[in-house]
């Protein structure tokens, strides 16, 4: 059900199928041979299966249609013109009442859905509810057409004639109501071809936005009436260690191993293990030495044992370690010779100091590699490596990676940035030279930091953001630990507002790199557990991937929140013109912190000036302290950037700058939470995209719409067109 839930299971949504009726999730005994074993060239493996007494639940009974595995949870709706009547009184409009998979052991995927809306001049609402959050969700979906229709392209779904839009993470259940034909006064006109619009959320590669879409029912006749929708799944709404205790229990095979996910758990086999850990005997040892997994060095033999395997060496022949990698090399064989006896006595005496030589050299030597394994493994285990490993090891995680040698190639000329936490490198990774990263050289750390550090690893290694830097792994064989992120190649955030180019720099993007930066840092407030701080969110710690997506970067182990008042006193840090003035007076760090910080940002954003000016007069340093001077006086146009003002509306520029104003409050209780300024950057980033919608629905009209208040909304509807069925 969540991200880190390591399978998916992609199911064809039925369009016109009826809802089923929830079964109790007993868990059955193993599946008859008789059951099948495939749905078209698609292999179906338990805990799904086909037919009665096939599944581990009726939650994972699949049917066969068109050779397509499908679950069938809901129903679709369209809305058409009845070209049959004569009057042209439309139909009277009803609401889909969508998906609930509360009770079941899915969530759609946020990453692989979206919510798609195919049609003209027509408003499609989407409501639902998410797991994290009790309170309900509301967003839009408008699609026009104007004109002559010119500007319905395909491939494009951007408002004309198709919208789409991002789904909640967690989404449990949702419904969709129409509202439309929304009447445009323009000079096109509805009545020239088969008026159908369709509404779906489905799987998001699945979908490409065809012309005929917007005017004709292809889109639903391409589809045979169904799309497909990925769904995330758990075995289980216990935790591991509640699930153990039960008769339900899923992870019912030997070297199974039960992994818990947000919403319950799920089932792997160990690590030497593969096959199902959902049926009896299912997890089987995995031949490392069979052909094709042969993991040994060429010239070893591999030798295959129950979960495990070993690298041998041939008859006379040793193992050898050059440089980390084992290698054999062959045994020393002495020859006979006929030598004479003084020969032979210079030879023994010479041979006898070499070996003694060669002893002591050796002894030392030994001594030497022992006492370095022996630093490396109390590095390993002070910073929490034994934790981490076995951690890993059950769940069976592979994005995330302990590496074990680090090399000597932190050259000046490689550095990507320094910060208060320590230097940043650009480098490879020796196991895949085309895998740049960036590896963070860690500053020392007290004796705290250090003991904790394992845990933290695992709480920041689940971390899992579109626009948040990922941590691939961490090297902890040294005296301070050094992480491995993903290579961010177009520098950051700040780089760009002080000296990036203008087309990359327009209003637009502005504000789609705050929505982006805003989205990320809700994230780590709101659905990391425990909750994340980043605690020096700054424009230089906004990275720029190829597309100019916001990358959020630079937390580490000091950002999980504080879990007493002894920690709080002690994580002074920031960055000056960003800081908190309620943190500099407590030394509390909260997560309203980074919000006063991410308002700095903001301002960087919609001024273009740096945040802090040591030039000018005492007053005017700090970019905040103008702002909020600016705002009393209400000559804030005067700060702006020129080319923001010129591409954004009045109307949007007062609604961001009192976002601004808000988020900069002297005290805490004032600001908004970030899951609140995230909503609140990507409404106003939709009424950038579709500016037209302001002859239709006023501002104020808008803002209850983003609120979760459409009771306030209301639009004229073309008496000639007829709602959905």
């Amino acid at each position: 059900m969540t991200k880190h839930h390591p399978m998916l299971l992609f199911l064809g949504l039925a369009l016109l199928a009826l809802q089923p009726q929830i079964a109790a999730a007993s868990r059955r005994p193993p599946p008859s041979p008789l059951c099948p074993k495939k749905c078209g060239n698609v292999d179906i493996e338990y805990p799904f299966g086909i037919g009665p007494n096939c599944s581990l639940s009726d939650d994972f009974s699949l049917e066969c249609v068109h050779d397509t595995p499908q679950l069938r949870l809901g129903t679709d709706r369209q809305q058409c013109k009845d070209d049959n009547d004569p009057t042209g009184a439309p139909l009277k409009n009803s609401s889909w009442t969508g998906l609930d998979v509360t009770e079941l052991p899915y969530r759609f995927s946020d990453e692989d859905n979206l919510f798609v809306t195919v049609g003209c001049n027509v408003l499609v609402l989407l409501s639902g509810e998410e797991e994290a959050s009790v309170d309900p969700i509301l967003n839009g979906c408008i699609s026009t057409c104007f004109g002559d229709g010119s500007n319905i392209r395909n491939g494009s779904c951007t408002g004309a004639g198709c919208c789409e839009m991002a789904i909640p993470v967690g989404l449990k259940s949702y419904r969709l109501e129409f509202s439309g034909p929304l009447l445009f006064n323009n000079s096109w006109s509805p009545d020239n071809y088969n008026w159908c619009s369709h509404a779906v959320l489905m799987e998001a590669k699945s979908f490409s936005f065809e012309r005929d879409y917007a005017t004709t029912d292809k889109f639903f006749r391409n589809k045979n009436g169904t799309v497909p929708v990925v769904l995330n799944f758990a075995a289980g709404s216990e935790k591991c260690k509640d699930a153990r205790m039960k008769d339900t229990y899923a992870c019912v095979s030997d070297h199974s191993a039960c992994v818990g996910t947000a919403d319950g758990y799920v089932c792997n086999c160990r690590s030497g293990y593969t096959g199902n850990p959902y049926l009896p005997g299912g997890c089987k040892d995995f031949d490392e030495c069979a052909p094709g997994n042969h993991w040994c060095q060429d010239g070893m033999i591999c030798h295959n044992s129950d979960g495990g395997y070993d690298c041998l060496c041939p008859e006379g022949e040793h193992k050898s370690n050059k440089s980390g990698v084992l290698i054999c090399e062959p045994d020393l064989k002495y020859k006979r010779s006929y030598l004479t006896v003084s020969a032979i006595i210079a030879i023994g005496v010479t041979g006898g100091i070499a070996i003694i030589v060669m002893s002591i050299l050796s002894s030392y030597l030994v001594h030497q590699r022992r006492a370095l394994a022996d630093i490396k493994r109390n590095y390993f285990k002070r910073h929490g490596g034994l934790l981490l490993y076995e951690e890993l090891n059950a769940r069976k995680s592979n994005a995330f990676t302990i590496y074990t040698e680090a090399t000597n190639g932190f050259d000046e000329s490689n550095v990507l940035g320094r910060g208060g936490h320590g230097t940043v490198y650009k480098g490879r990774v020796a196991a895949s030279d085309d895998l740049v990263v960036a590896i963070k050289r860690c500053k020392l750390m007290d004796e705290r930091n250090k003991k904790e550090f394992g845990k933290e690893m695992l709480i920041l290694s689940q971390v899992n953001h579109k626009n948040i830097v990922k941590l691939l792994g961490c090297c902890l064989e040294v005296d301070v630990p050094m992480l491995v992120y993903e290579y961010i190649p177009n520098g950051t955030l700040y780089q760009l507002i002080h000296g990036g180019s203008a087309g990359a720099n327009s209003f637009a993007s502005r504000l789609r790199i705050a929505h982006e930066s805003a989205e990320s840092l809700a994230y780590l407030h709101s659905f990391a557990s425990p909750p994340i701080l980043h605690g020096d969110v700054k424009s230089s710690n906004i990275l720029l991937d190829e597309s100019f997506m916001a990358k959020v970067s630079d937390f580490g182990a000091s950002i999980l929140a504080p879990t007493d008042e002894a920690q709080m006193m002690t994580m002074v840090q920031g960055t000056c013109g960003y800081l908190d003035p309620e943190y500099m007076q407590t030394c509390q760090l909260t997560e309203k912190s980074d919000v006063y910080s991410f308002g700095v940002v903001l301002l960087e954003l919609l001024t273009g000036k740096k945040p802090l000016c040591l030039d000018g007069p005492d007053e005017g340093r700090s970019l905040s302290a103008r702002f909020l001077a600016a705002m009393r006086e209400d000559r804030v146009d005067l700060i702006l950037d020129e080319q923001v003002k010129s591409e954004a509306s009045g109307e949007l520029l007062e609604e961001i700058t009192l976002l601004a104003l808000e988020c900069l409050q002297m005290c805490g209780g004032d600001r908004p939470a970030m899951k609140e300024v995230a909503e609140r950057l990507g409404g106003l980033r939709k009424l950038h995209q579709h500016p037209w919608t302001q002859d239709v629905v006023e501002l104020e009209e808008v803002r209850c719409l983003l609120s979760g208040s459409p009771e306030s909304i209301s639009f004229e509807v073309d008496a000639t067109c007829s709602s959905g069925y």
